[in-house]
């Protein structure tokens, strides 16, 4: 359209110029328009309104307000885009025919909104309507709005209303204190999200009689919510849990869900008071079937038997290594033994005066230390991740009966090496024990500890170290969860993993710092020798490794 044609009309394509910025969608006035016939220009690309079109902000504005409904307020319409946002933490609803009829319309007009039931928190978007084009004809609007005449809004907030939330765990000989603090500590975070509290908790005998006792008292203190961990699963409704809500006067209103993980669960209710069955994998913090029924539950919904009978699509969520049995079964091994993997690519950039790995230590290179102690261990066979100065560092295990393998992308990190090293362990290797090679005061004796807690602790998925509630190294990993050691990226370990897993984590008490002191310094070395000579002299030596400790595992 000529310059002199297009005062009022829409600029479709940003354009930049000497002491101009024009973006798309800019309404183009007598000023601007002289400035660009400055410019050289003559004509320029734009849209404009029919006499019944609708600018997009004003369209944008119309349609979210027309579909937002209690607890969500719509943001101010910027190029076409009105957010609506949660006012309060709470599940979203939608109305999913109602929003299918809308982007039915015309392709002028959209609305995206988060899944129903998501969980979202005040000021969190859970929808946004976008107009297409920069106007939208008078007809379409019309028809947009009689689409949404008579409905309920679109799309709301159901504010979380429970607050005060009983924790009963019920009791078996061998099931560690240990678990049921974390389980309490996750269930804890997941209310919290909702303002809700654990406001009732106790442990009960792992019997029909326990179970009644523990349910009849959480609803004399005012419980609105109960939650009965077992310390086995639920096996069917003759089982100690279901039984127990029976016992008390109360009813089963579902057993299993198709969603996993989270089958194993069990709603009911006793008089008044919802009652949840939690299954295993609701002492992971991990997303699973029991969250989808517990935040219902928060927010003060029903939820029924054709409410979790209807879960099924979507309800194949992700694979959380703390499973005894995991769906996708790993090759059966013939129970060789643990491997041992050496972590030795990296640089020492913190010990720039010398490599950090080869640097003697009461007169044998480090790294050499720490492969001997893992040859002096039961594990086999042992694997060494060579990465910078590789020559020099298999110079240093001259005559050690291991298997050398090089990382050539160990500048990536050292989850790149880790990768390396679980690709050269024996397919009957049940578990492997990873190892740093700057941490030479790790012994034989610690990683058959390790090795020997992971075989003896039933659906464990790893064994660490432990002293007073923090985790050392090494670490021993079961090979089921050698798929999620592959999949790290970066400069980091598997921490998170043990974090995420920790009720499935079989943690070895340890009384030395072993597990604990790394050496990244030429000082610290240094100071490690002065550790060993003080021991050796049979005085205190904890004083010379003051600043040594390694980071958590």
């Amino acid at each position: 359209m000529p310059l002199g044609e297009a005062e009022g009309a829409v600029n479709v394509h940003s354009l930049r110029l000497p002491g101009l910025e024009l973006r798309k969608g800019t309404r183009l006035d007598a000023g601007t328009l002289g400035t660009l016939a400055g410019h050289g220009l003559a004509d320029i690309v734009v849209v404009q309104a029919e006499a019944d079109d609708v600018a997009e902000d004003m369209a944008a504005a119309r349609v979210a307000a027309a579909v937002t409904g209690a607890e969500a307020e719509p943001d101010s319409a910027f190029t076409g885009r009105a957010n609506i946002r949660a006012r309060c933490a709470g599940l979203v609803r939608v109305d999913r025919a109602g929003v299918d009829a809308l982007n039915a319309v015309d392709e002028a007009v959209t609305l995206a909104t988060l899944p129903e039931f998501r969980p979202v928190q005040a000021g969190e978007m859970i929808a946004t309507v976008k107009i297409i084009p920069f106007a939208v004809a008078g007809s379409v609007m019309a028809a947009v709005e009689t689409v949404l005449a008579g409905r309920p809004p679109l799309v709301e907030v159901v504010p979380f209303r429970l607050a005060r939330v009983a924790v009963i765990s019920t009791l078996l000989p061998g099931l560690a204190e240990k678990v049921i603090a974390k389980t309490l500590r996750v269930t804890a975070a997941r209310l919290a999200a909702a303002g809700a509290v654990i406001g009732h908790e106790e442990r009960v005998p792992h019997t029909t009689e326990g179970v009644r006792h523990g349910l009849e008292r959480a609803q004399a203190a005012g419980a609105e919510l109960a939650i009965v961990f077992g310390a086995s699963a639920i096996a069917d409704r003759r089982d100690v849990i279901p039984a127990g809500l029976e016992a008390a006067g109360g009813v089963i209103e579902h057993l299993g869900m198709p969603v996993d993980p989270g089958n194993l669960l069990l709603t009911g209710r006793l008089g008044a008071l919802p009652v949840l069955g939690a299954p295993g994998c609701a002492r992971s913090p991990k997303e699973n079937g029991f969250d989808w029924v517990l935040n219902r539950l928060l927010a003060g919904l029903p939820v029924s038997r054709a409410d979790i009978v209807s879960m099924g699509v979507g309800g194949l969520l992700m694979e959380i290594p703390s499973r005894p049995q995991p769906r996708e079964g790993a090759a059966p091994h013939a129970g060789g033994p643990t491997a041992a993997i050496v972590l030795a690519a990296g640089r020492g950039t913190r010990m720039p005066e010398t490599y950090k790995l080869t640097a003697p230590l009461d007169g044998e290179p480090m790294v050499r230390r720490v492969v001997l102690s893992a040859l002096a261990s039961h594990a086999r066979p042992v694997i060494v991740v060579t990465g910078h100065d590789a020559a020099k560092l298999r110079a240093a295990l001259v005559g050690l009966p291991v298997h050398l393998i090089h990382n050539p992308d160990y500048a990536e990190g050292l989850s790149s090496s880790i990768r390396v090293g679980l690709g050269a362990v024996p397919p009957e290797a049940p578990a492997a024990a990873v190892m740093l090679g700057d941490m030479p005061k790790v012994h034989a004796g610690l990683i058959d500890r390790l090795i020997a807690a992971l075989d003896s602790t039933p659906g464990a998925i790893a064994a660490a170290p432990s002293r007073e509630g923090r985790r050392g190294n090494p670490v021993v990993w079961a090979r089921r969860v050698f798929p999620a050691l592959a999949a790290l990226t970066g400069d980091v370990g598997a921490r998170h993993l043990l974090a995420e897993n920790a009720e499935a984590v079989a943690d070895v008490e340890v009384s030395d710092d072993a597990a604990f002191v790394d050496v990244d310094t030429l000082e610290e070395l240094q100071a490690l020798e002065l550790h060993h000579i003080a021991e050796t002299a049979h005085v205190d030596a904890r004083p010379a490794l003051d600043g040594m400790q390694a980071e958590d595992a």
